[in-house]
């Protein structure tokens, strides 16, 4: 009896630490986001292809961006669990936004796999956060990025905005597998 009662105050102690790892309950319990920790080889190959072929397109062109949304002073391990959820869900719908984009047959054909993976992903993570308090507030360094983007989106070019997605989509794909980790990557 005694041996059972202390197995029942280690389990609360314990669930009571881990819900306060957690405070903001990021991802549902139902939820399962571990098909983006590995990425299918299809996939990869998929969205390999459209960036080299993006890259070839801007060495062709004459777009000149300055935009730095992608080169931040911090890294998503810094962040909570809460705060890396909203950034790859800003990141992915920064990611499939530009994707929808019209483009060349050849580069609009390119694109199709990519974007139905990345806007399957963004839609999996925004049915996990449906329980996230609402009253939760990113922290200042999150905060201040997503102010960036804000501004970004208001102020640069869609050009612009296009090629800091596509040239940066490998980051925000490590940054969803670190998600779906649920751990602290780097």
């Amino acid at each position: 009896m005694l041996r059972l009662g202390f197995t029942l105050l280690l389990v609360l102690l314990l669930r009571a630490s881990l819900g306060a790892a957690f405070p903001c309950n990021a991802l549902k319990k139902s939820c399962s986001l571990s098909k983006y920790q590995f990425l299918a080889p299809q996939e990869l190959k998929a969205v390999r292809k459209m960036k080299e072929q993006f890259e070839d397109i801007m060495l062709l062109s004459d777009r000149k961006c300055h935009i730095r949304l992608f080169h931040r002073k911090w890294s998503p391990a810094e962040l909570s669990v809460c705060d890396r959820v909203m950034l790859v869900e800003a990141e992915l719908d920064l990611a499939t936004a530009m994707l929808r984009l019209q483009a060349d047959p050849p580069f609009s054909k390119t694109r199709q796999l990519p974007l139905v993976f990345l806007t399957r992903a963004r839609d999996d993570l925004r049915d996990c956060m449906a329980t996230q308090d609402p009253s939760y507030q990113p922290s200042g360094k999150l905060r201040h990025w997503l102010q960036k983007l804000k501004t970004a989106n208001e102020t640069e070019t869609t050009g612009c905005l296009e090629a800091s997605a596509i040239l940066h989509i490998f980051q925000v794909l490590n940054d969803l597998r670190c998600v779906a980790l649920q751990e602290q990557c780097t």
